[in-house]
């Protein structure tokens, strides 16, 4: 699963309000000629961005090439069953992305139209997010 290798701060404050407003980048296709992209907001942890991964190679079976544009290095802190409040933040637990409407989470080139849009279909459905399927500008239809 994703996560970062280190950190600068081993625990950070949730912050909420840091989600308002449409993502100022990653909100074009860079790589791939077709993608999906965010149309809401959402925290995504690394295991439903590993499960997206893949239920999309496996579709293709490993034809083409993925991107994943999207990182989970954010720390979400849990504190034990049963234990009273106070004494502190809890110990990391897991890491999340933050994701924006707008932004792009993965793109995919090197297969046909059909077996990328059903393979970010699949993708999509293992994440909490509403997304959209899109395609890059210099996509030939006729090709």
């Amino acid at each position: 699963m994703l996560q970062p290798k280190r950190v600068k701060y081993r625990k950070v404050q949730k912050a909420k309000g840091n989600m308002n407003g449409n993502s100022g980048r990653g909100h074009r296709l860079s790589n791939g000629m077709f993608g999906i992209k965010s149309l809401d907001q959402n925290l995504l942890t690394s295991r439903q961005i590993e499960a997206a991964r893949i239920a999309a190679t496996r579709y293709m079976k490993r034809e083409g090439q993925l991107w994943i544009k999207i990182f989970p290095d954010k720390p979400i802190t849990r504190k034990p069953l049963e234990v009273r409040m106070g004494k502190g933040k809890g110990a990391p637990d897991h890491f999340v992305a933050v994701v924006k409407p707008g932004r792009i989470l993965f793109e995919v080139g090197g297969v046909p139209m059909d077996i990328a849009k059903e393979a970010l279909r699949l993708a999509a459905q293992k994440l909490p997010v509403k997304t959209k399927f899109v395609i890059a500008r210099d996509f030939d239809y006729n090709a």
